[in-house]
């Protein structure tokens, strides 16, 4: 199976709002395209998300399908992107708690870099998970059940985590073959905790 081939017929789903870190969405979803995955862009509206270069705007990126209305069974794996503002909008939002959590329900696999993890902790999926994530994430992750490592990629049961964007090529080399492995029991099985937004 050639790396160009690997995802041929696999439909991955990129989870952003306004806020999001431009490289951190783009770079891995060029990535999935270039081993012959399909990307849609989910977000909490319609229209088009606003991307950040850091603390500056950057450009806009056209939504494909809202989270409210986009059916988890669609597609075999999940990307959460970071920045700051967008997974903590993210995490307040009911319909996007659930559809992170459908993929661990599903044991599909998820990537995720930066500040997405505040949306895994919400989400109640990191209870006993080893994960990596933007330093400063460490003390919400650890209280959240998880154990945080400093490491440019982490792969745990189909988990794929990364610090920052200097750690991209790894995390796309491996989101690339997590996906191509397709379902991870151990993501499923792995000690999920209840949120009050799936309640």
């Amino acid at each position: 199976m050639t790396m160009t081939k690997s995802l041929q017929g696999k439909r991955i789903a990129f989870l952003a709002t306004d806020g999001v870190e431009e490289v951190e969405l783009t770079e891995p979803a060029k990535a999935v395209r270039a081993a012959g995955g399909e990307v849609d862009l989910v977000a909490l509206r319609p229209g088009s998300i606003q991307a950040f270069n850091h603390l500056d705007k950057s450009s806009t990126y056209d939504v494909d399908v809202t989270v409210g209305d986009a059916d988890p069974q669609r597609y075999d794996g999940l990307v959460l992107p970071g920045g700051v503002a967008n997974p903590d909008e993210l995490r307040g939002d009911p319909a996007a708690v659930r559809f992170v959590r459908s993929f661990f329900d599903a044991g599909k696999p998820v990537g995720v870099i930066c500040h997405g993890p505040w949306t895994l902790i919400e989400a109640g999926v990191v209870q006993g998970r080893t994960i990596t994530s933007w330093p400063s994430l460490r003390t919400d992750l650890t209280n959240a059940g998880a154990n945080w490592i400093d490491a440019e990629v982490h792969v745990d049961n189909g988990l794929v985590s990364s610090r920052k964007p200097d750690d991209i090529p790894a995390f796309n080399a491996k989101i690339v073959e997590e996906f191509a492995e397709g379902v991870h029991r151990g993501q499923r099985e792995q000690q999920r905790t209840p949120v009050s937004a799936q309640q």
